[in-house]
């Protein structure tokens, strides 16, 4: 089925010069959407792979201890995905007051993601519904750093943004103008809400993750929203206990690929496709979270196993191994402290723990000495330095869904 372009172009002029900008219709898309075996066979297989990873966090000891590592992955590849040079390593740096490999402002960044998430997650827990009232709550949290001081945040845009060109009569797209902006979000908070009609939950996120690139509401700090909406609307709506989901691996692997389907969306109202994408996306994030998940419990079991070996340095040694996994890049002051050991027993263990190669130290330095959890930074590292994949669709229009 063909269906028109879910909205509809309205005409605008800014200093003298007309533009077209395009306003959404609301959702859910009319005429339905069309179910066909495949993209139903897409669905189940992304609900059942969501069904075990919320099961894996259910039987974990500590789903806290997962977390960590998880939330900051998702954090880095979504900012990736905007041009953000910085990497799981530069923020765990970042995070212990340590010197990134790339610019302290883009690690500040990717710091921000992740307290933006974390934040959206406490109100959920509070019994705080999503809604636009989180969204700007999580859009002030996510651009309180220099780089963000002159882009609102916390607040809707008032002015025209664009995407692409130089000016909104070149650009490759232009958003709602900000006099339709309001009746876009109060569409869009209904749909969230349920209303009119109920979607279910998996779909609800697919449809509302490009409601919202399209509706562009911020001035900056659109994609990374929108990339944590999905994992929060699955929370709200019951389908995940704890955000152990990164779906932007997925999309950053297909990065062309992911904003082609957007596009097609606005254009020729192809929900379908998009839909079908975003299934296999959530299908292969979750697939690969439990994975990971399961990998990161056998290292832990195993590396728990050999430092028992250790004799009297064991009872440290367990203590450090404990507090790595909490956070595993970090100093051998930061240890002392999370473990209440000595400094002096702090560093005999780190010794005996590269001895096992449980431990690596990044730094060559007296005082101040940084290690890392070796085996355990690698599995969580996995997919974070890959190139995007490329093919026939990426073309000058993947610039057109760029974060702004």
């Amino acid at each position: 089925m063909r269906r028109p372009p879910p909205g509809q172009t309205v005409t605008v002029s800014t200093q003298g010069e007309p533009f077209r900008a395009f306003v959404p219709a609301p959702l859910p898309p009319v005429p339905p959407l069309e179910w066909t075996a495949t993209l139903r066979s897409r669905f189940d297989r992304a609900l059942l792979a969501l069904g075990r990873l919320d099961a894996v966090s259910a039987l974990l000891p500590n789903a806290e201890l997962l977390l960590y590592s998880f939330v900051r992955k998702e954090a880095v590849l979504s900012s990736q995905i905007e041009g953000t040079q910085s990497s799981l390593a530069d923020l765990l740096l970042y995070e212990i007051d340590e010197q990134p490999g790339v610019p302290i402002e883009d690690a500040q960044e990717v710091s921000r993601c992740v307290a933006a998430l974390a934040h959206g997650v406490r109100r959920l827990r509070e019994g705080f519904p999503l809604s636009l009232r989180l969204l700007r709550e999580m859009h002030a949290v996510l651009l309180d750093h220099p780089r963000g001081a002159g882009k609102t945040p916390g607040e809707f845009r008032r002015s025209q943004v664009w995407l692409g060109g130089t000016r909104p009569g070149n650009a490759l797209f232009v958003p709602p103008p900000a006099d339709a902006l309001a009746g876009c979000l109060h569409d869009f908070e209904r749909f969230l809400h349920d209303l009119p009609e109920a979607t279910p939950a998996l779909v609800k996120a697919g449809l509302a993750h490009v409601q919202f690139e399209t509706i562009h509401p911020f001035l900056d700090g659109n994609g990374r929203i929108g990339r944590l909406l999905i994992v929060l609307q699955l929370l709200a709506d019951g389908l995940l206990r704890e955000p152990l989901l990164y779906p932007s691996l997925f999309f950053k692997t297909h990065r062309a690929l992911y904003y082609d389907l957007l596009n097609g969306v606005r254009t020729d109202g192809d929900w379908e496709r998009w839909l079908d994408f975003f299934a296999e996306g959530v299908e292969a994030s979750a697939s690969q979270a439990v994975r990971t998940a399961q990998a990161l419990l056998a290292l832990v079991s195993t590396d728990r196993d050999r430092i028992a070996t250790l004799g009297r340095a064991a009872a440290s040694g367990l203590a450090l191994h404990s507090a790595l996994q909490r956070q595993p890049v970090t100093s051998a002051a930061a240890l002392g402290k999370a473990t209440g050991l000595s400094a002096a027993t702090v560093n005999k263990t780190l010794v005996l723990l590269e001895k096992l190669g449980v431990v690596s130290e990044l730094t060559e330095r007296r005082r101040g000495r940084v290690f890392a959890y070796r085996d355990y930074v690698a599995l969580i590292n996995a997919g974070l330095d890959e190139p995007p994949k490329t093919d026939a669709s990426e073309r000058a229009e993947g610039a057109t869904w760029e974060d702004g």
